[in-house]
């Protein structure tokens, strides 16, 4: 018996695949524990049908590791991910494979690394203070929405050179009907939720060619000017069409995760004051009265446990699609090529064998002393991991760091009476976006 064979042998994954052709796709949207309750009946691994394809459901961080490095060439980004997100989000780094996105990510990588974020770091600081002042007038709002224009507001100001304003509203708004349409029903209509995402990338698409049009003209040290000039070892930029679709995918991964966990950041550090304090002592320590430098970030060593543990308890998307390429075995189990496979962020992030008291709200569990998150690789995995880790993960984790440490020198807040339930679905946000009372602190 050959490998191939033995493997075919094996059992498939325990599970359901739920009814005809809808499998399990209506659970798995409305069902915020829909693979919690699974995982506990089956185990680290499960099969269902959802989105149109049988699935295994993968938990752990051995899982990650399988699939994020060790068996990475098993799966297909482009072939894990629902059809609507290959639509709406176009053929863009995101949905690509080997040798096309190995070349495509070394052409993106320099507008998020070194030199470049260095230079965003005042753009991304005025844009915050020009909001804190705008809350602070506000005093009582919904802060998930606030955040969500901010975030945008520095995306697109850094990553096409647009300018704060009616235009950029309108752009945010498009954003917000294109996420709307990422699982939602493929109803091309033009009154539906799909027909209506469809309607707003193309008006995305055709803002972004007209601003690529204005940098081939007069180059920029934004992310779209360095996206313009960037050439491979042959010489050779990226077409038209292709920076069309890498700004379009910069521009939805570089707002929306973002607000999610800035929103999630707010949330509890206001449920946890004693947390809250040590964080504002750590600004209090560096010196509240200067702008912030690159090196002061780099000091706040407590504020980035915080975010880690932010990370860990509120990830904004609870797993990543890939699509099996060539069958594998895993823990005793045989998946077929054709399937898809989905890794459990969130599963592995609450992995109590790896996590001490993983409910609990717990930044120093990265402290130096303790990294429990080194206990076992790919434990952590929010910005994912391997060599695809999130191309924007110093881009996120610098911003959120700049608005956390002015919101920290500077203001306190309440959270208002509301219900905090998480939903899942684009991105992890509070049910009613988070109703705040936020003032400036007295001195």
């Amino acid at each position: 018996m050959t490998i191939s064979q033995k493997k075919a042998s094996l059992p498939l994954p325990p599970g359901s695949f739920g009814l005809p052709i809808v499998g399990e796709t209506i659970s798995f949207l409305r069902d915020a524990d829909f693979t919690i309750k699974r995982q506990k009946k089956y185990g680290a691994i499960f099969k269902s049908h959802i989105l149109g394809r049988p699935t295994a459901m993968m938990c752990g961080a051995e899982a990650n590791r399988f699939i994020l490095s060790s068996g990475f060439n098993r799966f297909s980004w482009r072939e894990g991910w629902p059809n609507t997100f290959k639509e709406l989000l176009g053929e863009s780094l995101f949905l690509q494979d080997g040798e096309q996105h190995q070349r495509n990510r070394k052409l993106l990588m320099p507008a998020f690394h070194g030199k470049a974020l260095a230079n965003y770091l005042y753009t991304m600081e005025c844009r915050t203070l020009n909001y804190l002042k705008k809350w602070e007038k506000l005093e009582n709002f919904t802060w998930f929405p606030e955040l969500k224009q901010l975030t945008f507001e520095i995306a697109s100001t850094l990553l096409i050179g647009s300018e704060p304003g009616e235009q950029n509203e309108q752009l945010s708004r498009w954003f917000t009907e294109l996420t709307k349409g990422l699982f939602a029903i493929p109803l091309r209509l033009p009154w539906t939720t799909y027909g209506r995402a469809l309607q707003a990338r193309d008006r995305i698409l055709s803002h972004i060619e007209t601003a690529v049009r204005h940098r081939q003209q007069e180059p920029a040290p934004d992310a779209l000017g360095l996206l313009v000039q960037s050439r491979d070892e042959e010489g050779n930029g990226l077409s038209l069409p292709e920076i069309k679709v890498q700004a379009l995918l910069m521009l939805f991964a570089g707002h929306e995760t973002t607000t999610s966990m800035l929103a999630s950041l707010c949330m509890a550090l206001a449920q946890h004051p004693d947390i809250w304090q040590r964080a504002r002592t750590e600004q209090q320590q560096l010196g509240t009265d200067v702008s912030l430098t690159m090196d002061a970030l780099k000091q706040m060593t407590y504020l980035d446990s915080v975010l880690r543990e932010v990370e860990r308890m509120y990830p904004p998307v609870g797993g990543g699609f890939r699509g099996v390429v060539e069958g594998f075995e895993f823990n005793g189990y045989y998946v077929p090529k054709g399937w898809q496979v989905v890794y459990r962020i969130a599963a592995t992030h609450q992995d109590a064998t790896i996590f001490t008291d993983p409910d609990r709200f717990d930044p120093d569990r990265f402290s130096a002393e303790r990294a429990e998150h080194k206990k076992q690789e790919y434990s952590l995995v929010g910005f994912g991991g391997g060599s695809r880790i999130c191309l924007g993960i110093a881009f996120a984790q610098m911003e959120m760091k700049i608005v956390a440490a002015h919101l920290l020198r500077n203001y306190t807040w309440e959270l208002l009476p509301q219900n905090l339930t998480l939903d899942a679905v684009p991105t992890l946000h509070p049910r009613d976006g988070l109703k705040v009372r936020f003032h400036r602190l007295e001195k």
